[in-house]
């Protein structure tokens, strides 16, 4: 993240780590043998941003945030994102297609970083976002041709980009690269 306010930053990466978590513990739904340490590895590297960051988070909870005058908005656009998600996963269950499902809401969460990167003012939440929705695209087009579940592929790209993105989000804090 590219943020001149520190809370928002450490947040971000607090937050990202414990979505690492998440998508790679999806990701354990069905992976090859050889996947699982680095799953594992993958996640507790998460859990330590989350974790590290969180407090970090906490110190700065008094700081300025770009969301302030903007938390309606936030809560819109997480309201906006939960029920995409819900109702694309009810309409792929209803059509038994239920190995897409990770790939949905990964769709649906590589999105909504586009309007976020507007309440945050960082273009780099947006940029991050159609990174991930387009290898989200490809990595699709390689489903199709494959009966594997979804999360196989869909938990490492989110997880491993979510944790790229962190770890370079923490490198900005701990050289300051925020301002406020």
């Amino acid at each position: 993240m590219l943020s001149e306010f520190v809370r928002d930053q450490t947040f971000t990466v607090a937050w990202f780590g414990l979505m690492v978590v998440v998508w790679l513990g999806w990701a354990q739904e069905d992976p090859p043998a050889a996947w699982r340490k680095w799953l594992g590895l993958g996640s507790v590297a998460g859990i330590a941003l989350a974790a590290g960051f969180g407090v970090l988070t906490a110190r700065h909870w008094a700081g300025e945030t770009a969301l302030a005058d903007r938390y309606h908005w936030f809560g819109v656009l997480v309201a906006v994102e939960v029920a995409a998600a819900g109702a694309g996963c009810a309409v792929l269950a209803r059509r038994g297609a239920d190995r897409w499902m990770a790939w949905w809401v990964a769709l649906v969460v590589g999105a909504h970083f586009l309007p976020l990167a507007f309440l945050l003012d960082d273009a780099s939440i947006g940029v991050f976002g159609l990174l991930q929705c387009a290898g989200l695209v490809l990595l699709g087009r390689f489903l199709r041709r494959s009966d594997v579940t979804a999360s196989r592929y869909v938990g490492p790209l989110m997880g491993a980009s979510l944790l790229a993105y962190a770890v370079v989000s923490a490198g900005l804090v701990a050289l300051g690269g925020t301002a406020s």
